[in-house]
């Protein structure tokens, strides 16, 4: 049988006013505690970045969820090597940058 999931993808604008929203965009749609917070990482590690939109994404199946922000430039090293990274690998089970060199996902509920 196979798994069923959602997926819901958002645009925020590249303002830090916005990582609030994202926390509760994030908490509206999965229930995993630690979502939020990963969440609101993920955004700003690209918004660091300078990026002027943040498109976020959840995807879920089973028992993960992977989110995933992205912008329009490649993320400078800080984004997937500084102090906002090491809180994401802690909180996620799974981590990584996309393939573009643009954006950072993480997953929650696969063990490593």
């Amino acid at each position: 049988m196979p798994e069923s999931g959602h997926t819901w993808r958002k645009p925020f604008k590249g303002e830090a006013i916005e990582a609030r929203h994202v926390r509760l965009w994030t908490a509206g749609r999965v229930k995993h505690p630690d979502a939020p917070l990963l969440a609101h990482e993920l955004y700003v590690a690209v918004l660091q970045s300078g990026a002027p939109v943040i498109e976020m994404g959840i995807w879920t199946a089973g028992n993960r969820i992977r989110i995933t922000a992205d912008g329009p430039d490649p993320l400078p090293l800080l984004s997937s090597h500084g102090p906002g990274w090491q809180i994401i690998s802690a909180l996620a089970d799974l981590t990584g940058v996309a393939t573009d060199g643009c954006g950072l996902w993480a997953q929650l509920g696969v063990k490593r």
